[in-house]
């Protein structure tokens, strides 16, 4: 059954969700505060990286089923996916899903179901849910819309496939209101739509990305301990994975994105008292990011100031999104305290608002020491010949 359905928020999560239900015959308005991605859509094209978004987005605004814009408009299905950052001392910003929920207030009706899909501490979908009653007092009782909460669970560079393919869990702040968004849902995801309540719902997200970043900082922790003793900590977990029972992931500069990086906060923000191990993880990783700019600097010859180039400024490899990652916080630092000539690679961005990008070929020519941060495959192929007579580090184990 068609819809119409309101997307707020156009941006890794929000352009993807709402191209899709475009294609499946919804009617989609997408709604952002910037007048330029809403232009670019409209356009037919797209402002971020993600393998055929392009493609989808073209056909889903060429049908006429996706529109941009920057105010929201009644709709039968409400989704907000707006950021949740983290503020100061590691505190949830609750500031775009407080902003996203008085946007769309006005042209909320009874019987309409509201979706937060946003990452969001626990308890954010009650509050949701209890801003839309203080701003639409008439909408009470029976005729109060359903609310609910779906985290996202994709993986950047497969978001399209993910989005159907991966089981969704759904949290209602009431019975009916988890039903509504289960049946919608599984009106498109092919994977099991399993439905709990809102809290354990948020919660679930929250703990799926903590597993991940508590693992991660196994890793790096164990990498450094590795440097202290001189040890080849990528050899050694080769050999530590031979055992049946371990899987030991692979370290890097530190952790970023949008999830790991964040999420695990909002347990510790929760529960300072509790979560000793989870903020033990955090800190482990952010201790990474040091490390690394320190291996850098200790790197570099001293009687000379050469070219440093950083290899790869994203969090993770081939993709273009920078949130919180650890090798453009690296370049950061790097720039602040190395006084030699610092070049930029990323391979997946043509510029970015503060520093310029250098192609890997000029990269490779011009640099005297390459620091490889991101594992690219554009990186992965490249002629160890080409680095004869440069100071190489890999923190990434791009060549292992």
């Amino acid at each position: 059954m068609s819809r119409n359905v309101c997307v707020v928020g156009l941006g890794y999560i929000g352009l993807p969700t709402a191209s899709l239900l475009a294609t499946k015959g919804h009617r989609v308005r997408g709604v952002d505060v910037s007048p330029a991605i809403v232009e670019t859509i409209n356009q037919g094209k797209v402002h971020l990286v993600e393998p055929d978004l392009d493609v989808m987005v073209r056909s889903a605004v060429g049908s006429g089923n996706l529109t941009a814009s920057l105010e929201p408009s009644e709709a039968d299905v409400f989704i907000v996916a707006v950021p949740t950052p983290f503020g100061e001392g590691h505190s949830p910003d609750l500031s775009y899903v407080d902003a996203a929920t008085e946007a769309i207030a006005p042209h909320v009706r009874s019987g309409n179901l509201v979706i937060l899909e946003s990452t969001s501490p626990v308890g954010t979908t009650e509050r949701v849910a209890a801003r839309l009653r203080a701003l639409r007092p008439d909408l009470a009782g029976d005729s109060a819309p359903f609310v609910a909460h779906c985290p996202e669970r994709v993986l950047p560079g497969r978001i399209l496939l993910e989005l159907i393919e991966n089981d969704r869990i759904i949290g209602g702040v009431n019975d009916a209101s988890t039903a509504a968004a289960v049946a919608f849902y599984r009106s498109f995801v092919r994977g099991d739509v399993l439905g709990t309540d809102a809290r354990t719902a948020e919660m679930c997200k929250l703990v799926e990305n903590s597993f991940r970043d508590v693992n991660i900082a196994f890793a790096n922790e164990l990498s450094m301990i590795s440097d202290q003793f001189d040890i080849d900590v990528w050899e050694l977990i080769k050999l530590a994975n031979r055992h049946p029972r371990v899987n030991i992931l692979q370290p890097g500069p530190g952790v970023g994105g949008h999830c790991i990086a964040v999420d695990p906060w909002f347990i510790v923000s929760a529960a300072p008292e509790t979560s000793t191990l989870i903020r033990s993880a955090r800190e482990v990783n952010l201790r990474k990011t040091d490390w690394a700019v320190e291996q850098i600097l200790a790197a570099i010859p001293d009687h000379q100031t050469p070219t440093v180039a950083c290899m790869g400024l994203s969090y993770k490899p081939d993709i273009d999104d920078l949130r919180e990652s650890p090798a453009l916080a690296i370049y950061g630092r790097l720039s602040s305290r190395h006084t030699g000539n610092l070049l930029a690679v990323e391979p997946h961005l043509t510029s970015t608002d503060a520093r310029p990008i250098v192609s890997i070929d000029d990269a490779i020519e011009a640099a005297d020491v390459l620091v490889f941060l991101v594992s690219h495959s554009a990186f992965k192929d490249l002629d160890p010949d080409r680095f004869k007579g440069k100071v190489v580090l890999d923190l990434c184990g791009v060549f292992q």
